[in-house]
């Protein structure tokens, strides 16, 4: 059983079907081969219950959240800020790029919305200040990688969805983990730039008056982040309402500095919709594959199967690490992680493990394959932005941040508290 609905999922998707539909064929077709009952009678209750789950609303709140941030301005204050502070460390522009991402990630929970809005903003200057592309284009598809594990994020809230754990505790076990990535991602530009000078040009320093000043720019992320998270941990909202404190405080940013007109709101909104549809899509499928999977005991067949195994636990984790891994490399990270969390986050915890420990690093893994090709999202996305030139640039200055990724998972793997401490010691305190 386990053997026929890995070969039809990788038949689905290698057939060029669409997500939402690959992951729903597969439920149906399990239904039909191995239940008794008329399964696809559910469907329609399903997709009810999962459109109106409340965790879910979240969603479409931090989606348009992004597309209004988009939009802003925002991102071109924000990094010309941060360049002031940044700029003058051997690595320049490239630790701009990072710590851009890094605050940008704070906002709009998107990967993708990160890579593409520091891309827009960081590319010309490539050019114009003469960077090597291959290590800087991948500090920028590297960089936006942390917009889905510092909180707040939208792949965690799917993961809390979809394996019940709370998303509250998810944010806060990703934080330490994602600001530890982007320091060891500025790390590694600045060994790399020492070593090879030639790499990045060095830029003069600005003065204590100019850094100053640029704070000023800064106010604005940090307000919705404290808006969104710390409405969460002063016990003031839930995930879902803050996520709409969030929409209302990027409104009223958007309206104050003048950039608010009903072209770009219907715009925003016009781009919500149609992201959060096909979101939607794939998570009613993967919801209704759960249920098929649950009810012809394939989840219990996959946790006996594992069991059986007589593994060290640490054993079975690197092998889902190695797994997710070659995965990454050929199927869409929304996919891989609505399509597999049903079936290994009850394995992972029938061994032991902390679910909100194994979201992080589940997360972690889904960002390495938004930058390991062929099938890297935010490859793609830096390309797009750029315009012209090879692929081959993207795609081989992300492998250095993607070998630091792969680190910190080993990192997490040995030291679980890096995730585990902030949700314990807040639930403690409550």
């Amino acid at each position: 059983m386990l053997l026929v609905s890995t070969i039809l999922l990788m038949l689905f998707i290698a057939s060029s079907l669409y997500v939402g539909a690959a992951i729903g064929v597969l439920g149906a077709s399990l239904s039909s081969l191995y239940s008794s009952l008329p399964l696809m009678r559910g469907v329609g209750e399903m997709a009810w219950g999962t459109s109106s789950e409340f965790t879910l609303v979240a969603v479409p709140m931090f989606i348009l959240m992004g597309e209004m941030l988009l939009r802003s301005g925002l991102a071109e204050k924000m990094f010309d800020a941060l360049d002031k502070w940044v700029g003058h460390i051997p690595g320049g522009l490239m630790h701009t790029n990072i710590a851009a991402s890094t605050l940008f990630a704070a906002t709009s929970g998107s990967s993708v919305a990160t890579a593409a809005t520091v891309g827009t903003v960081s590319i010309p200057n490539m050019h114009k200040y003469g960077y090597r592309p291959a290590l800087f284009l991948g500090s920028i598809a590297a960089g936006g990688t942390l917009g889905i594990l510092i909180p707040p994020s939208i792949n965690m809230v799917l993961y809390g969805a979809l394996s019940e754990t709370s998303v509250s505790d998810l944010y806060l076990a990703g934080l330490i983990p994602g600001l530890l990535m982007a320091v060891l991602f500025s790390t590694l530009v600045f060994v790399v730039c020492v070593v090879n000078r030639k790499l990045a040009p060095r830029k003069p320093r600005a003065s204590w008056g100019e850094r100053l000043r640029a704070l000023w720019a800064l106010g604005p992320p940090l307000y919705l982040f404290m808006l969104v998270v710390g409405s969460i941990y002063l016990g003031w909202a839930t995930p879902t309402e803050a996520s709409a404190l969030g929409v209302v405080g990027t409104f009223l940013y958007v309206v104050t500095t003048g950039k608010f007109s009903w072209d770009r709101l219907w715009t925003a909104l016009e781009g919500t919709v149609r992201t959060t549809s096909m979101v939607m899509l794939i998570v009613i499928s993967a919801y209704f594959l759960n249920f098929v999977m649950s009810t012809i005991g394939l989840t219990d067949i996959a946790v006996k199967a594992v069991g059986s195994l007589a593994w060290d636990p640490i054993y079975v984790m690197l092998a889902i690490v190695a797994v997710y891994l070659l995965l990454g490399c050929f199927v869409e990270t929304l996919t891989l992680m609505v399509a597999t969390t049903p079936i290994i986050v009850p394995i992972v915890v029938a061994l032991g493990y902390d679910p909100v420990w194994f979201g992080v690093v589940f997360v972690i893994l889904i960002e390495l394959a938004l930058i390991t090709p062929p099938i890297g999202m935010n490859l793609f996305v830096v390309q797009s932005v750029r315009t012209s030139g090879a692929f081959r640039d993207v795609a081989l200055g992300s492998l250095p941040f993607a070998a630091v990724m792969l680190g910190v998972i080993f990192l997490l793997l040995a030291f679980p508290e890096l995730a585990t401490w902030l949700p314990k010691t807040y639930n403690a305190l409550k």
